[in-house]
């Protein structure tokens, strides 16, 4: 080869190397797959945080540290009794808990419900969602809205809300409004974070 057609080539592989170093993070994460409800889209969150050191209480009284679940997705849903989409969406959780790898993804749905244990439990029973462990945040110490005064690391722009939570234990983002779990379009997108 002539010194012109290497000078070429090496231009050549200077542009790819330059374009692909300089593609942005939407770019980057371009073959993510979409996750949308009637009213939003899920949310990615740049940069990444790491998931707060939380110590969740479930309702049984138990309690479990989130950092507990390390090494799994963690899919962290925000519900309220009084919310007609948290209603809906519940049972889906619960259809994707029996479906999903429990080595793979942990489901921890948190009532923000202020009322405590006792409406929780009562409302569940009636749901008959009795196969998801159950935590909550009556005193919003892991949840807040965001013009709530109180100092929480997951913020509540609406009901339902689910934050994904990676293996290594970053916040990727969220989703607000109600999900089907188990839809075509919900496992595509668990299994891109489940498989990576």
């Amino acid at each position: 080869m002539t010194n012109a057609v290497w000078l070429a080539l090496f231009a050549l592989a200077a542009l790819a190397l330059e374009g692909a170093l300089s593609l942005s993070p939407a770019q980057a994460q371009a073959d993510m797959p979409a996750l949308q409800t009637n009213s939003s889209q899920f949310v990615e969150l740049r940069p990444r945080s790491d998931a707060p050191q939380l110590s969740l209480e479930r309702l049984d009284g138990k309690s479990m540290r989130l950092d507990a679940f390390r090494g799994k997705v963690i899919l962290m849903a925000f519900w309220a009794t009084w919310c007609p989409p948290c209603r809906r969406e519940l049972p889906s959780l619960q259809r994707l808990r029996a479906q999903a790898n429990p080595r793979k993804l942990e489901i921890v749905p948190i009532s923000v419900d202020t009322q405590g244990k006792n409406a929780v439990a009562g409302f569940l029973q009636r749901m008959d969602v009795n196969e998801l462990p159950i935590y909550l945040d009556n005193r919003q110490k892991i949840a807040a809205r965001a013009d709530a005064e109180a100092n929480a690391p997951f913020t509540l722009y609406g009901m339902p809300i689910t934050y994904v939570i990676d293996k290594r234990g970053s916040v990727v983002g969220y989703i607000t409004g109600e999900v089907d779990w188990t839809s075509r379009e919900a496992m595509s997108f668990l299994t891109y974070f489940t498989e990576q």
